[in-house]
Order: structure tokens, then C-alpha cells, then sequence
């Protein structure tokens, strides 16, 4: 798609009507406002840059609804541990490919144009290695290509089952890697990630339960460039035995074992102080926030206000894919604000489209932790782009920011309609285009896996 017309698209310096955008190479290569079609392809609906999505584990989307029963005992997100432990002892490659591939369709249809693969299903069921130790890492990287999504593949270095050396549990032993066969995943996920463009490849020490202090100094001495993930402070449990072990909370110990600087991306930091909270913003950071997924969870309401109030970059993420949508992320994230705060607007600045900042924050900080040019349509950005529908009845009557209010808050994903991701027309009229295939394989496989 060499040049694209859009009748409305909001740009770095705001909104512009009859845009046209020149795409070279999956990248743009020039934005002309005020500009007529001519050959263009045209949208006629608005258009906002693709979201980014921080913060992903697809092989999850085929276990949405089987945890949402109540046991004996308190549940908790250490009880739906359990369940998706049962999951994910039947999964073959095969289905690993299949699940994220739709999770992948999903998203694009969501509005979602990038994501990070938090990758961490490795090994066979029993937990030897495959013959090929970054198998499941080439099929996430296949989903990927098929569907035309942006990735940055993380692969998760996990080495113990908690705090001081425990063993793992069974259900974790998919999981586990040696400093030397990480290194080898590494090698072969490079590979993997070789013929996607625009692909990035990070590095995920689970988190500080999942891998010694050592372990995690070595892994950021070894790889010092490129995307840094990591899950922090997500469940008082983790808190709690983090001071148990080792006398101080998880984001205070991550500090003082490494240094954490604007290429790292915290995972929920849910339960975060008010003084570490200050100590991810003043780093440069990027908050990896799941809103659905931590409400899904029970996991607690990070202090988003307290944080962007000190200058804190964010992005969203699915997580455990329940639920695909970019504007509900950002819709839960303002929301569960009103709720700690009791009132309204509560991450908006005076005068300004609520809307509007949460998302230029969301993709700013988005493209900064997954480590690639997007999140802006911009000469030099990666043509991802949404274009959403301003006949959906919520966008009407919608100009300006209201645009953005009126998709996040009221319309949902039935406000996208076409999506460009690398300057691919990969969703047209609200589809994937290869929706129909894609969901029938992604059925084939959760029912056969239902029934054993």
C-alpha cells in the first residue's frame, strides 16, 4: 500500500483533515495534510496510530472462561495459577501456534498493531527441551507472520519456583531454563524473529521469585541493549515473601540489583508504594498495566494517579487475553482511578480529553517498552494504523478528541473498522482477513483440547 488517504487522522500536532500518507517499506515515509486522493487508498473514517500491547501470554486466550468458578478456599490469582497450570500441561506446538494466532487476529481487530510476547511456555509437558530449544518461540514468531502483527518477542528466563531457591512446581516445569540453555533459547529466538519486519527481540526475567539476584544481573549484564520485562509487586503474597527472603519489597530490591532504566517495563507493579512508585517514574521506566486482566485476577488497582502526577510513562497490555480490546483497557485503567479516588476524570488534565491522554500516553509508552517506531503517524513510524468508524453510532457525532472519547468509553471494538499494521490492510470492515481460517483451526484445537 503505497499511499493511503484518510478523511480525518490525528497527528503529533493534532488533528488534520485529508491526510495523506506515503508508506515505503512498512515504514512512513510522508504525512501531507489538506491533500487530495488521487490514487490513494481511501478511509473514510478517522485515524489514530495502532496501540501498542506491552504485555501478552496468547497461549492463555484458550483457557478464558475455565476459571471462573468458585473453589473451596478463598480464590485468588495463586488458585487460577492452578487452572492454567492444567492448561498448559496439554498443549502441543501446534496448538501454541493455533491459539496465538487468533489471539493475534484478535488484537488486530481490537486496534492492538504491536505487542510483547511475554514468552515463557519452553519446553515439552514433562519439561525436556524439544529437539529445536526455541520451538514454541518459532511458532509464536509463525502467528506473528500470519497475521501481520508487530512483535517483540520476549523470551522469559524462569529458574526457580519462588523466593530462596524453591523447587519448581510441576506445573512450572515447562518453564525452566539454565543460564546456558537461556542462552541458547536467546540464540535460536533471534533466529525465530529473523524473517518478521520489523520484529524485535527483549529479554523477560520472570520475575524476582523466578530467578536469583545473581541470576538477574547476569542476564541484564549479558544482554544490555533492547527491551527489559519484568513481573514486579503484582500480589501482597509476592510482597509479602520478598520481605520474608530478603528484607525489602520487590521494586526496592529490583533497584538496588540492577539498574533499571527507560528500556525496562514493570508488570503491574499493582502493589507498589508511594516512594517506589516515585522510583519507577524518576527512572524512565515504563508501568506495563493490565487493567482487565488484574481486575479479572483480583490483583489490586496500581496508583496510576499518583504516578503520572509524577511524570510516569505507561502502557497497556491483555495479559491473560479474558478479554481483547484496546479501548477497555484504557476505559478500566481511568475507571478503577474513579473507584480508588471517588470521582471523575481522574488521569485527565483541566480543559483536555481524558481520552486523548491516556492514549497519547499509552502509545508513547507502549513503543518505548516494546522497543520499536510506532505509536504515532509520523514520517519514520512503522504505518501502523486504526481507522474507526465514524457511522458506529458513539462516533456520530464525534470531531476532534471526542473521537478518542467516544471510541474508549462507548463504542468499544465495534468502532474498528480498517487496520494497517506495517503498511498491510490486515482488517477491513471490522475483519481480519484471514478471520474465517484462523478461528476454525483456533476451535478445532480448544475443543479437542476440552475434551482430554
Amino acid at each position: 500500500m503505497g499511499k493511503l488517504h484518510f478523511a480525518t487522522a490525528l497527528l503529533p500536532e493534532g488533528w488534520r483533515d485529508d491526510v495523506l500518507v506515503t508508506v515505503a517499506d512498512g515504514v512512513i515515509a510522508a504525512v501531507e495534510a489538506g491533500a487530495p486522493a488521487a490514487d490513494a487508498r481511501r478511509f473514510p473514517g478517522a485515524a489514530v496510530a495502532g496501540l501498542p500491547n506491552v504485555h501478552s501470554h496468547t497461549f492463555q486466550r484458550g483457557m478464558a472462561g475455565l476459571a471462573e468458578r468458585r473453589g473451596p478456599s478463598a480464590d485468588s490469582f495463586w488458585t487460577w495459577r492452578e487452572v492454567m497450570y492444567r492448561f498448559l500441561d496439554r498443549l502441543s506446538p501446534d496448538d501454541i501456534e493455533a491459539i496465538a494466532a487468533f489471539a493475534f487476529v484478535e488484537m488486530l481487530e481490537a486496534g492492538f498493531t504491536a505487542v510483547g510476547e511475554f514468552h515463557y511456555l519452553h519446553h515439552r509437558p514433562d519439561g525436556r527441551p524439544y529437539a529445536n530449544i526455541a520451538e514454541t518461540a518459532e511458532r509464536i514468531a509463525a502467528a506473528a507472520a500470519e497475521t501481520g502483527i508487530g512483535l517483540t518477542l520476549l523470551p522469559v528466563f524462569y529458574r526457580q519456583g519462588n523466593f530462596g531457591g524453591a523447587p519448581a512446581a510441576p506445573g512450572q516445569r515447562r518453564f525452566l531454563n539454565d543460564r546456558d540453555s537461556f542462552e541458547r533459547l536467546l540464540e535460536g529466538s533471534v533466529r525465530a524473529i529473523a524473517g518478521l519486519p520489523g520484529a524485535a527481540l527483549g529479554i523477560a526475567p520472570h520475575s524476582l521469585r523466578a530467578v536469583t539476584l545473581g541470576d538477574l544481573a547476569w542476564i541484564a549484564q549479558r544482554w544490555p541493549e533492547g527491551p527489559a520485562h519484568i513481573h514486579v509487586s503484582e500480589q501482597v503474597k509476592e510482597v509479602d515473601d520478598c520481605l520474608a527472603a530478603h528484607g525489602k519489597r520487590p521494586i526496592e530490591l529490583l533497584y538496588g540489583a540492577v539498574a533499571i532504566d527507560e528500556r525496562w517495563c514493570l508488570i503491574h507493579a499493582t502493589h507498589a508504594e508511594p516512594n517506589e512508585i516515585d522510583l519507577i517514574a524518576r527512572s524512565g521506566a515504563v508501568a506495563g498495566l493490565c487493567p482487565i486482566t488484574e481486575a479479572n485476577l483480583g490483583d489490586g488497582v496500581f496508583d496510576t494517579t499518583h504516578f503520572l502526577a509524577g511524570g510516569g510513562r505507561f502502557g497497556v497490555g491483555s495479559d491473560s487475553l479474558v478479554r481483547v480490546s484496546a479501548a477497555e483497557e484504557l476505559r478500566a485503567l481511568e475507571y478503577a482511578q474513579r473507584l480508588r479516588h471517588r470521582g471523575r476524570n481522574a488521569l485527565g488534565e483541566v480543559g483536555r480529553s481524558t481520552g486523548r491522554r491516556l492514549y497519547d500516553l499509552a502509545c508513547a509508552g507502549g513503543g518505548q517498552a516494546l522497543g520499536r517506531a510506532i505509536g504515532a503517524i509520523a514520517p519514520g513510524r512503522r504505518a501502523d494504523i486504526v481507522a474507526l468508524d465514524r457511522e458506529q453510532p458513539s462516533l456520530a457525532a464525534a470531531q476532534g478528541d471526542v473521537i478518542l472519547d467516544a471510541w474508549i468509553f462507548s463504542a468499544d471494538n465495534a468502532a474498528v473498522s480498517d487496520v494497517i499494521c506495517g503498511g498491510e490492510h490486515v482488517v477491513a470492515e471490522g475483519r481480519h482477513r484471514d478471520r474465517d481460517r484462523i478461528l476454525a483451526r483456533y476451535c478445532d484445537t480448544v475443543r479437542r483440547l476440552e475434551a482430554i
